[in-house]
């Protein structure tokens, strides 16, 4: 444990459920910003900057799921929310089901978008080739791979301004932070303990999504006791922000909204 403390804002409901909003790698708290009205009707929700992210410090890497989820439980205890639900994003839902393996009396709910659950060599190589690709010309060097696989080219080129909003939060990742997580990422090993999961999780897949395909999140899904899994069409790797209309219809019953 240290004291390290990550920025996280705290809005919506001032008592009731609880909802923490974990960002993938090279975002924010303002990938969550669409959600928002809807969510903030139902929960407490709490958004965090990932180490290394938006407003948070970047300690020195590497990092480690560790790491991450005493950070997100860390965020939690500042607030006194004891149980939560956590929806998370690539890096981030990585870090929820690892959260829902490790303390699962306080976790609720885990909504799991766009993730994978282990590090095969491919995997791990991928890592590696992108932290070269950093040290030689900056993170800013990864942004148009990283955004290749994030939203459709039809999305992109019907929204400049989101696609422009996403590129000044990932700049604003450090490379010590963007190392960090990467390093963390290849030592990803949570696949083998879903069996053991005992919180009830729904996984969202992206139907265009390269790094995490809707056929890994699928087997994700079966090896999880009474998981849910659902395909949000027209979606890349960023899910919630690419399809937002299709995203929050898809987890709405789950986290007990009701919408039409």
């Amino acid at each position: 444990m240290t004291d390290y403390t990550p920025f996280s804002i705290k809005t919506g409901l001032s008592e009731g459920p609880a909802l923490l909003l974990l960002n993938s790698l090279g975002t924010t708290v303002n990938m969550w910003e669409a959600q928002l009205p809807l969510l903030e009707q139902y929960f407490c929700v709490v958004r965090m900057d990932t180490r290394g992210h938006g407003q948070s410090a970047t300690p020195p890497a590497p990092y480690s799921f560790d790491m991450l989820m005493a950070d997100a439980f860390g965020v939690m205890d500042s607030y006194g929310l004891a149980s939560f639900s956590v929806m998370g994003c690539s890096l981030g839902s990585m870090t929820a089901l690892g959260m829902g393996v490790q303390n699962p009396t306080r976790i609720e709910r885990i909504v799991c978008v766009a993730a994978r659950a282990d590090a095969p060599p491919p995997f791990k190589q991928s890592w590696d080739d992108r932290i070269a690709v950093m040290d030689q010309n900056g993170v800013a060097a990864l942004w148009e791979g990283s955004l290749g696989n994030w939203l459709t080219p039809a999305f992109r080129a019907a929204n400049p301004d989101v696609v422009a909003a996403l590129k000044t939060d990932f700049l604003a990742t450090t490379n010590e932070g963007y190392r960090g997580c990467a390093m963390a990422l290849k030592q990803l090993d949570v696949f083998k303990d879903l069996c053991d999961m005992t919180v009830p999780t729904l996984f969202v897949a992206g139907s265009e999504d390269k790094g995490a395909a809707p056929a890994t999140m699928e087997i994700m899904a079966a090896a999880t006791p009474g998981a849910q899994f659902v395909v949000i069409q027209e979606a890349g790797h960023i899910v919630n922000v690419n399809n937002g209309e299709a995203f929050e219809l898809a987890i709405s019953a789950f986290l007990g909204m009701n919408i039409e």
